[in-house]
């Protein structure tokens, strides 16, 4: 049998990454109470091909697959740090080439980072609605975590390392409630033959 997959991907411009260690962690927890295997690209991955494609078929091989990858995914963690108040604009530029059908019903966990608390609620006012317009199913518990809350590459807040686990249960139990439904349906399919 096939083994779910988890795709995390970080609207990070550089390494290391505040955001990509975040969406690591809420991938990591997530992996912990459902099988799946878990595969983590930057922005960065994408090369400078990402922002100069109008449309998929100018995308170069790098950033298309990160677009397939986020298309196939069984379940994603996203996160962007906070430019001047939102999410990335080459985090948009992706998610601009994904068609909406590709992530509907999709389980997604939300992250963002940022300098301070005053970009906290970026992710319920910017990130949520974009996965909404996707009608994808984005958990209940967002983290957004602040450079106070790192230290050493790490996370070293007690609070955010508690809401990275509950959104990666919540992210786990979607996972596991979607296998647990395609199961009989891989076993009446395999049976047909």
């Amino acid at each position: 049998m096939t083994r779910l997959r988890l795709v995390g991907f970080s609207a990070n411009i550089q390494r290391p990454s505040k955001t990509r260690t975040l969406v690591e962690a809420i991938a990591a927890e997530a992996a912990v109470r459902v099988p799946v295997d878990v595969r983590i690209f930057d922005l960065v991955d994408a090369g400078p091909g990402l922002g100069g494609a109008f449309s998929r078929d100018q995308l170069s091989l790098p950033a298309r697959r990160i677009v397939e990858a986020v298309e196939e995914a069984d379940a994603l963690v996203v996160g962007t740090p906070v430019y001047k108040g939102a999410y990335t604009g080459l985090f948009k530029h992706l998610f601009d080439l994904v068609p909406p059908e590709a992530l509907a019903g999709k389980p997604v966990a939300l992250a963002a980072t940022g300098g301070g608390p005053r970009h906290a609620l970026v992710v319920e006012h910017s990130l949520r609605p974009l996965f909404g317009f996707f009608t994808a199913l984005t958990v209940p518990t967002a983290v957004y975590a602040s450079d106070p809350d790192f230290r050493d590459g790490g996370l070293d807040s007690l609070v955010i390392r508690q809401r990275v686990a509950e959104a990666g249960g919540q992210l786990a139990a979607l996972v596991g409630a979607r296998a647990a439904e395609a199961a009989p349906l891989a076993r009446v399919a395999g049976g047909a033959r």
